[in-house]
C-alpha cells in the first residue's frame, strides 16, 4: 500500500464510505440511474456489509455500513459470483470486502458510460472509508449522511428527498436496512426525527 492509497477494508469493523464523480461531475441524472445504483449496491455489497444509512446526491453518495464477520459472507459460489470453471480451484473463497465496493463503481459506470455515451473513469480512483470506533461518531455519521440533501440544497425538509434510508427509517415496511441498530442509537422513533433538525458536522 502507498502513501496515496486508502486502508482495506477490514471484517466486522463499521464505516462511513463515500465517493463523487470524477472531477465532480454528476453520477445520478435521472431516477433510473438513482435505481440502477441502488440495485448494483444490493447485488455487490448486501452480500458482505450490513447497511445502517445511505445517501445518493447528484454528483457523490454516502453510505455507513458494517462489514460483516468473515463467517458471516457466504462463499463466491454460493453467491453466483464465481464461473463455473473456477469452481472446482476454489471452492471456499469469499469476496473481498474491498473489491466488492470497486466492482459496483466498474459496474454502475459502464451502465452509465454506456447510457450517456461517455469514456473513461467516472469515479475517483480511490473510495474514501472512515472507520467509526465509537458510539458517538456513529451517530453523527448516521445523522450527517441523512442531512446530505440539505446541506447541498436539493431540499428543506428531509421526507422531501427520495433518495435517503431517512425516510426508510420512518417506514413500517420491510427492509434490508438494519433500522433496529439505527434506532437503538436514539431515544426512540421522535428522538431520531429530533436530533436531525439541528445540521452535523464530521470535522
Amino acid at each position: 500500500m502507498n502513501q496515496f492509497s486508502e486502508p482495506n477494508l477490514e471484517y466486522n469493523s463499521v464505516y462511513h464510505i463515500y465517493n463523487c464523480g470524477i472531477d465532480g461531475c454528476d453520477i445520478f441524472v435521472d431516477d433510473d440511474d438513482y435505481n440502477r445504483f441502488l440495485s448494483k449496491y444490493a447485488k455487490y455489497i448486501e452480500p458482505i456489509a450490513d447497511t445502517y444509512a445511505w445517501s445518493l446526491l447528484g454528483n457523490h453518495f454516502h453510505v455507513v455500513v458494517r462489514i460483516k464477520n468473515e463467517t458471516e459472507i457466504k462463499t463466491l459460489v454460493e453467491l453466483g459470483l464465481f464461473e463455473d470453471k473456477t469452481k472446482e480451484q476454489s471452492p471456499d473463497k469469499k469476496p473481498d470486502p474491498t473489491k466488492q465496493f470497486s466492482h459496483l463503481f466498474n459496474s454502475y459506470a459502464q451502465y452509465f458510460n454506456y447510457k450517456y455515451k461517455r469514456h473513461g473513469a467516472l469515479f475517483e480512483r480511490s473510495f474514501k472509508r472512515k472507520l467509526i470506533d465509537n458510539r458517538p461518531y456513529f451517530k453523527r455519521c448516521l445523522i450527517y449522511v441523512h442531512q446530505n440533501p440539505i446541506k447541498h440544497g436539493f431540499v428543506e425538509r428531509l421526507t422531501d428527498y427520495r433518495y435517503t434510508s431517512f425516510n426508510t427509517i420512518l417506514s413500517s415496511k420491510v427492509t434490508l436496512l438494519k433500522k433496529e441498530k439505527v434506532l437503538s442509537m436514539f431515544d426512540g422513533l421522535t428522538d431520531f426525527q429530533l436530533a436531525h433538525v439541528e445540521l452535523v458536522n464530521l470535522d
